[in-house]
Formats: C-alpha cells, structure tokens, sequence
C-alpha cells in the first residue's frame, strides 16, 4: 500500500513524468520511436567521427532495444548509399562486423534491415544516383565478410 501511494503522488506531481524517468528510468521499448531514431542517427555519425567501434557497440546496447536494430541497419546502409568515397563504406562494414560477431544485432535484424533498403532503393536512386552498384557492392562484401547470408544477398535488387 505504501508504494502505490508513493506513486501515486509521484505521478500527480507537475512534471511526474520526468520525475519517473529519473526514479525508475525509462529505457527500453518505452522510448518513442522518433527519439530512438535519433539516437540511432546520432550513434551512427558518431561512429564515423571516433571511428570507435566498442563504443558504438556499447551505445547501442544501452538503449535497450534489440527489436529495434534494424534501423541502425538500415540507416548505416542509407549513409554507405549517400557517401562519397571509400572511408563510410569501410567504416560500416566493420561496424556490422563487429556487431556480427558480438551478437548485438541478430539474423532477424540484420535481415530486416536489408530488406528495408532492398524496399526503398528505388526512391534512394532518385536522389542518390548509383545507388544500386553501390549497393550491391556493399551487400557482396557483407556477404564475403558473413554477415548475411546468400538468400540475402540474393535478394539485393539491380538495376
């Protein structure tokens, strides 16, 4: 009883909300999507600044949210498109590497987050001309570096 009335008043108080956060934290799938996207974002340029793949690995990690790794997939796939040069493309191999071979980002998604790219290739071709020999680069190398598997690589779209 004397719980419920201690979050009772925690909850009734201005702000109680972010009170809460600070009490009992709310990491997790309790995050809204908008914002983990843009932890997500920010990990990822983060990464390609420090070129530090622990810590990437180690941020990803406190965000607690396994189910949804697919975006960091996908959106380190759309920075490797968006790039010019060798440097990106290089940098997140080895991150998908690493977090291969660690098991932070599962068969599932790894998978999903191809797929998701493989979905919008045509629209990212649009503004991102190459983007389909880049692509298939990138998907080849992964799979030379056994990050996905052949039925993934096979379903990488061309052109």
């Amino acid at each position: 009883r004397a719980a419920l009335d201690r979050a009772t008043v925690l909850l009734s108080m201005s702000k109680g909300g972010k009170r809460i956060d600070s009490v009992w934290g709310s990491g997790g799938g309790q995050q809204p999507v908008k914002h983990l996207v843009k932890e997500i974002d920010m990990l990822l340029k983060e990464y390609l600044l420090s070129g530090d793949v622990l810590e990437a690995e180690r941020c990803l990690q406190e965000l607690e949210v396994p189910h949804f790794h697919h975006e960091l997939v996908y959106e380190a796939i759309v920075l490797v498109l968006e790039s010019t040069g060798e440097k990106t493309f290089k940098m997140i191999l080895d991150l998908f590497k690493t977090l291969w071979r660690s098991s932070v980002i599962t068969v599932d998604q790894m998978k999903r987050g191809y797929e998701r790219v493989y979905c919008e290739i045509p629209d990212i071709n649009l503004d991102v001309p190459h983007s389909y020999s880049v692509l298939e680069r990138f998907v080849e190398e992964c799979f030379q570096a056994g990050i996905i598997s052949k039925p993934l690589r096979d379903l990488c779209p061309s052109r």
